[in-house]
């Protein structure tokens, strides 16, 4: 179990010679006469889709040449191999290049020269990334390369990630895959298993009580993929077996010793160098199997890199593999080549021996590389597009499933020819593919550079706005009594989504429903598998109001204002809000009509504020202005009653019904500020300047406190955050909790992040759960043994405290970073 591993270790940091992080490894030159070692190069190129560059730039200036130039160079020599990952790129090259050079793919794949690794759209986040999206872009490589290729990818290959979750581990073993290989993981972790050489395990769930879930993980042992820290321990001498840095080429090596090509009067010398590396770092595993991959990011795009590669290592094998008293054999190799060998070694084929790789359960988060810098500040990095991200999730799933039900419907109405099913198909495979790409490890991280996240962002934008258009579609035909009258007019669409978002960074605005005494037709989609009962709220453009259900009943209808900023009202449209009734996947539709006396109940306020407004009391809703005061604002309903502080609008304590008990339940908020050394918080770093600072404000905030029959609520306009705390006076799931909503803006801040924190009086005793990617949940333990910036973890969907008596969960509708640093509370 991890969280026993962390237990056990120290954290310490000490200088472990040239293997920094790790410690001096010695051998016995007989220890390979019986059986020698056997050593697989493994040539790879880290693409990343986006990062520094926008995707189509990479491959306009990198990727494509890296795979127009690997059909070539793998051709003139069939002992050279080669591997890819990301169908993102892959799929982009295949739509440009001709038929022979397809075949020759094909031809290089069916012979084991190529190999396909992981095979999803990108190599995904596993912090951030929800579970539906990893699985979306995994099926989306694979159906790629099933139509295209006809093959399926056979062993995992995550280099950078930045930690990884047992989810994938899942996924994968659950897609047919038997092996799979991870990085970037704690140096620490990586050291500790390095010494019980157990840097190869089985990964298994933490439910499986049996071994159904296992898979065989190999986890790379030194500080980063590239050449110098994957051939051994040793970056100075591995340094000098990366071709590309030849003198006179464009990158160096940092420990200033320059590879030397190989000839006849060098070749012993440094064969005998490098197998050294090969041997000690062969040291840290349980077999005679050797895996040493060889590529960094982008790397091969030179027809040059290729000869200075492959020729240099190809001598290099040759020498050692004439010399028997070396007991070596070399050999450029992919990764299913490595993991075949290592099967076959350890005997994993049989079903009766016990294996001699460990069983291991839990995660590795949060990574750090290097001394303190935990990478737990891009669990929060750019929350905007975090939450874009779900809300095309939702779209998709919610397009997928109807336009699969309007094409049976559109096939059993001759309507087939009608209905843009080709067009829409377009646009959901694009929606998914951006949503795929998305998945990568530096775009919902938000690891890229500005115009990086900006071109992500349009792509997410733009596939919402498409998916509104198939959903738009696809319920046409659904809704149609009599499908005859169906028809697509492209100028005119049938319906009109109730909100829009005018730009890639901008907050989604409601639609204004204009009413008249004809009905306007409401409809609402239910995606989920579960009857709902949910509170809807739409905007129209008078509050003489009814809603009829969709059996013709009239509803219960609350009409909120709609504000213009903190204190003012706007009356170009109202807020009215129902409890909507669907069924499972269901559609309903409602009607709004405009009346001469409405039924429906307008919402009261109250508004806290220093200085009075000048206006003169509002035609429609009634308002009461107030002095901050020291007394309690209350909101309650059959299940809950919560207590709000007159001052600062935030909730202080609770009163759950049923049991009759009260809890505290103090919301704050906090801020961080940065080091004052070199080294500061960033996109992927989180280096606090110490405990977090109370968020102070000189004047109390304004505070707007609604009551209302279906919902009230309390909003306080703080500088940087209006914050909102929620309750639904409804039935069921939604009234027995509350909903709160930031609105966060600290542009003008500099260095500077903000943290919500939540005080309860659960005795926790250091422990908190989060999930992880929405699929299962972990249980994290706060070590005082470690900085602040490691007990951040990530949380996907939610996060929990408890104790004997009392959960206290918190779902998130994004991903964030979240820690419990002190008993019964939680920050996010």
């Amino acid at each position: 179990q991890m969280l026993d591993v962390y237990d056990i270790l120290p954290f310490d940091n000490p200088d472990g010679g040239v293997w920094k992080q790790g410690f001096d490894i010695t051998y016995n030159e007989n220890e390979w006469d019986s059986e020698p070692l056997q050593v697989f190069v493994v040539p790879h190129s880290h693409n990343d889709p986006g990062w520094l560059k926008t995707f189509d730039d990479y491959f306009r200036d990198q990727t494509q040449h890296i795979l127009n130039n690997m059909v070539i160079k793998l051709q003139e020599d069939n002992r050279r191999k080669f591997m890819w990952s990301e169908i993102s790129y892959f799929s982009k090259w295949w739509d440009g290049i001709d038929s022979q050079k397809k075949d020759a793919v094909k031809r290089l794949i069916k012979d084991g020269q190529f190999e396909i690794v992981t095979g999803g759209w990108v190599m995904p986040d596993e912090a951030s990334a929800h579970y539906f999206a990893l699985i979306d872009q995994l099926i989306e490589g694979h159906q790629w390369l099933e139509k295209n290729l006809g093959v399926k990818p056979k062993a995992g290959w995550a280099v950078d990630p930045f930690g990884h979750s047992p989810t994938m581990a899942y996924l994968l073993k659950r897609t047919g895959f038997s092996n799979m290989l991870v990085q970037r993981i704690h140096y620490s972790i990586k050291k500790h298993f390095a010494m019980q050489k157990t840097l190869e395990f089985f990964w298994r769930q933490s439910w499986d009580l049996g071994s159904s879930t296992d898979i065989l993980c190999h986890m790379m042992p030194f500080y980063s993929y590239d050449v110098p820290h994957t051939c051994g321990p040793d970056p100075k001498i591995c340094c000098q077996f990366d071709f590309k840095r030849l003198p006179g080429g464009r990158v160096s090596c940092p420990w200033r010793v320059p590879p030397e090509a190989i000839h006849a009067g060098n070749v012993q010398h440094r064969a005998w160098m490098i197998l050294d590396q090969y041997r000690k770092k062969s040291k840290l595993f349980r077999t005679k199997v050797l895996l040493a991959p060889l590529g960094d990011d982008f790397r091969y795009t030179e027809s040059s890199e290729w000869d200075q590669q492959y020729q240099n290592y190809q001598k290099l094998f040759d020498y050692m593999n004439s010399h028997p008293e070396w007991h070596v054999k070399a050999q450029f190799g992919t990764l299913s080549d490595y993991f075949e060998a290592l099967r076959k070694e350890s005997n994993l084929g049989e079903k009766s021996s016990n294996s001699i790789f460990p069983v291991l359960s839990g995660d590795f988060f949060t990574y750090a590389d290097r001394d303190h810098h935990y990478w737990s500040g891009y669990f929060t990095s750019r929350p905007f597009y975090k939450r874009l991200d779900r809300v095309l999730e939702s779209y998709l799933r919610a397009a997928e499933i109807l336009y699969s039900l309007a094409l049976v419907q559109s096939s059993k109405s001759e309507k087939m020819s009608v209905f843009p099913s080709a067009d829409n198909y377009k646009l959901l495979t694009e929606a998914r593919r951006n949503l795929g790409l998305f998945q990568h490890h530096d775009a919902i991280t938000g690891t890229a550079k500005d115009w990086v996240v900006v071109d992500y962002g349009t792509r997410l934008f733009h596939s919402i706005m498409n998916l509104k258009k198939v959903i738009i579609d696809s319920v046409h035909i659904l809704i149609l009594k009599d499908k005859g009258a169906y028809i697509y007019d492209t100028s005119t669409p049938f319906l009109k989504m109730d909100d829009v978002q005018s730009s890639q960074d901008s907050l989604p605005r409601k639609t204004v429903i204009k009413l008249t005494s004809q009905p306007r037709y409401l409809l609402i989609y239910n995606p989920t598998e579960q009857e709902r009962f949910s509170v809807v709220s739409v905007n129209v453009n008078s509050p003489r109001i009814k809603i009829l259900s969709p059996l013709g009943k009239p509803v219960a209808v609350q009409i909120s204002a709609v504000w213009d900023g903190a204190t003012t009202i706007s009356h170009e449209a109202y807020q009215v809000s129902f409890v909507a009734h669907l069924p499972p996947l269901g559609l309903g539709v409602y009607q709004l009509l405009e009346v001469q006396s409405s039924e429906a109940v307008l919402a009261d306020y109250t508004l806290y504020m220093r200085n009075s407004r000048q206006e003169k009391p509002d035609r429609l809703f009634k308002i009461k202005e107030m002095q901050h005061s020291v007394d309690n604002i209350i909101l309650e309903n059959s299940y809950v009653k919560l207590w709000f502080s007159g001052m600062s609008g935030l909730l202080e304590k609770m009163n759950t019904k049923e049991d009759g008990k009260i809890h505290q339940m103090k919301v704050e908020f906090a801020w961080y500020g940065t080091t004052s050394n070199r080294d500061k918080s960033g996109a992927y770093l989180f280096l606090p300047d110490g405990d977090a600072k109370p968020y102070i404000f000189t004047d109390p905030p304004t505070i707007r406190v609604v009551h209302g029959k279906i919902f009230s609520e309390v909003v306080c306009f703080f500088h940087h955050v209006t914050h909102t705390t929620r309750l639904y006076k409804v039935q069921g799931l939604e009234g027995q909790s509350f909903e709160v909503s930031n609105i966060v803006d600290i542009r003008g801040e500099y260095n500077r992040e903000l943290a919500m924190r939540i005080s309860s009086d659960i005795n926790s005793q250091n422990r908190f759960y989060s999930d992880l990617n929405g699929y299962q949940i972990q249980p994290r333990l706060t070590m005082g043994k470690l900085p602040l910036q490691a007990n951040i973890y990530p949380m996907t969907t939610m996060v929990y405290i408890q104790d004997v008596g009392v959960r206290l969960t918190l779902h998130s509708a994004q991903s964030l970073g979240v820690a419990s640093l002190k008993n019964g509370k939680y920050k996010m």
